[in-house]
C-alpha cells in the first residue's frame, strides 16, 4: 500500500499545475475567491494532517504535510512543500497461508514472528518513518510561455530518493488552449533491513548480531508527460494527459516472499531450522525485473453548473509487466452559502496481474526467472468513498475536514492454487479509513 501511497501522491504533483489553471478558469466556488482576496499577503500555507489505517491491524499511516507558495509578483512563485511520515502496523510478506502455524525470521535476522493456522502472514516488525522536501520555482518565459523547475529529497530508514524535474506550458488561441511538457528525474538508493537478498534465496535462522548486511542498490526513474488544457465553453474544461515511465535498476521488494509447496498438497513445505530459532517452512525471497515500462493516459472534464463544479477523470495504464489498470474517479464541489462547501468524492481501481505473479513455489520445479506474490502485482478491484467538508472563516483562513472509507478485493487466479490452498483465504479483503484535517492560511 505505501507504494500505491506514493503513486498517488506523485501524480497529484505532476498534474498541480493544470489543476489550479482549470479551477481558475472555472472560477470554482465563493470559498477559494474570499481566500484570495489579501492584496498583501506573500505566502499561502496550506497545511494538513492525515491518518489512513487499515483493518485487521495492519499498515497505519500518520502523516504531516505542509505546502507554501511564496508570491514575488509578475506570476513568478516559489513553492516549497515538507511532509512527514511515520509508518506502523503489520504488512503481508508474500508467504501463503497454510493450515498450521508458521515462523519467520524477521528482516533484520535477530528475532522471528508467527502468524496461526489459516491466516494470511502478516509481517508485525514493519515500521518507518519518511520525510520528504520538495521546492519548486515557476515564472513567465516571454509572453505565452511558463516554465518551471523543481527539486525533491526523501528518506526512510532503508530507502533515499533524490529528483528533478522541469516544464514548460505555452497558451494558444487567447489562452484558451494550453499546451505543458514536463520531465522528471530521480535516483533512489536502497538499503534493505539485513542486506541484500540474492534472488530466490532462503529465508535462514536467526543470526543474533542484526547485521543489516552493508552495501546498497539503485533505482532510477525517468517520467514524461505531454499535456493539454481547453476550455470547451464558459463553463466546460476538458484536460488529456500522456505520461511515459521509464525505472530501471533495483525493483525487487526485499522483503517479499513466496512459500514453497508440496506440488500435490499445496501444504507448505516444512523446514528444519539449525541451531537458532527460524523460518519453520521453506521461502524464498522474490525476485522481479530490473526495468519497467510504463504508459498511462488520462482524460478529465470539469463542468460548472451553477457554482456546483463536478470533475470527472479517467485514467488508463499499461506496462511491460502486463499490469492494465483503469481508474474512475468523481468528485462535485457544491456550495453551502458563501464560505462552505462539501465535496463528494468516488473513485474505483481495477488492475490485471503482473506476468510473474505466483502464488507460491512448487517444490521441485524449476525456479522461474522471475517471481513475486506482492498482492499488489494481483488481480485486484480497489473502491474508495468519501466526502470533504471546507470553510472559510471571517479572517479570510479556510480549514477543511476529509473522510474516507477504501475497500480493496482480490484474489489469486485458480490456476495458481494447489491442493488445500484452495481452501484457505489466501488473499482476504480489506477496509481502510483515510481521515484528513487541511488549514490554509496567507501571510
Amino acid at each position: 500500500m505505501r507504494v500505491q501511497l506514493i503513486m498517488a501522491d506523485k501524480d497529484l504533483k505532476i498534474g498541480a499545475a493544470l489543476t489550479a489553471a482549470t479551477c481558475s478558469l472555472l472560477g470554482i466556488a465563493a470559498p477559494t475567491t474570499a481566500f484570495a482576496a489579501d492584496p498583501d499577503a506573500k505566502w499561502d500555507v496550506d497545511s494538513a494532517l492525515l491518518y489512513y489505517g487499515e483493518s485487521d491491524s495492519r499498515v497505519k499511516d500518520l502523516s504531516l504535510g505542509t505546502h507554501a507558495t511564496r508570491d514575488f509578483g509578475d506570476e513568478r512563485k516559489l513553492g516549497l512543500d515538507l511532509t512527514v511520515d511515520s509508518l506502523t502496523g503489520a504488512s503481508p510478506n508474500g508467504a501463503a497461508a497454510s493450515g498450521g502455524a508458521q515462523t519467520f525470521t524477521s528482516p533484520s535476522g535477530r528475532d522471528v514472528y508467527s502468524t496461526p493456522a489459516g491466516k494470511v502472514p502478516l509481517d508485525d516488525t514493519f515500521h518507518d518513518t519518511r520525510v520528504a522536501l520538495n521546492a519548486g520555482w515557476s515564472q513567465p518565459f516571454a509572453r505565452l510561455y511558463t516554465v518551471s523547475a523543481g527539486l525533491g529529497f526523501s528518506n526512510e530508514y532503508d530507502y533515499q530518493h533524490l529528483g528533478a524535474n522541469v516544464g514548460l506550458t505555452r497558451d494558444f488561441n487567447e489562452r484558451n488552449t494550453t499546451l505543458s511538457t514536463a520531465l522528471a528525474y530521480g535516483q533512489d538508493t536502497v538499503k534493505p533491513v539485513g542486506g541484500i537478498r540474492t534472488p530466490f534465496s532462503l529465508m535462514g535462522d536467526v543470526t543474533g548480531d542484526g547485521d543489516d548486511g552493508g552495501g546498497s542498490v539503485h533505482k532510477n526513474v525517468l517520467d514524461a508527460l505531454l499535456g493539454i488544457t481547453q476550455v470547451l465553453g464558459r463553463h466546460s474544461v476538458l484536460r488529456l494527459n500522456y505520461s511515459y515511465s521509464d525505472s530501471s535498476g533495483y525493483l525487487t521488494d526485499p522483503y517479499k516472499l513466496l512459500s514453497v509447496v508440496d506440488p500435490v498438497t499445496g501444504e507448505l513445505v516444512a523446514r528444519t531450522p539449525g541451531g537458532a530459532p527460524g523460518a519453520t517452512g521453506l521461502y524464498r525471497y522474490e525476485n522481479r525485473p530490473d526495468s519497467r515500462r510504463k504508459q498511462a493516459v488520462y482524460a478529465e472534464l470539469r463542468q460548472d453548473f451553477s457554482g456546483k463544479v463536478l470533475q470527472i477523470g479517467y485514467r488508463y495504464s499499461t506496462d511491460d509487466w502486463e499490469v492494465d489498470s483503469h481508474t474512475l474517479e468523481s468528485r462535485l464541489r457544491w456550495p453551502l452559502g458563501e464560505t462552505s462547501y462539501l465535496e463528494p468524492h468516488v473513485r474505483y481501481y481495477t488492475q490485471t496481474a503482473a506476468s510473474f505473479y505466483r502464488y507460491s513455489l512448487a517444490s521441485g520445479e524449476p525456479l522461474p526467472e522471475f517471481a513475486s506474490a506482492d498482492a499488489r502485482l494481483a488481480d485486484l478491484d480497489a473502491y474508495t468513498l468519501g466526502i470533504k467538508f471546507g470553510h472559510v472563516a471571517p479572517s479570510g483562513n479556510e480549514w477543511s475536514a476529509r473522510l474516507e472509507f477504501y475497500q480493496q478485493k482480490s484474489k489469486p487466479p485458480a490456476e495458481t492454487l494447489i491442493g488445500t490452498q484452495i481452501g484457505h483465504a489466501q488473499m482476504p479483503d480489506f477496509n481502510a479509513v483515510i481521515l484528513q484535517f487541511g488549514y490554509r492560511f496567507k501571510l
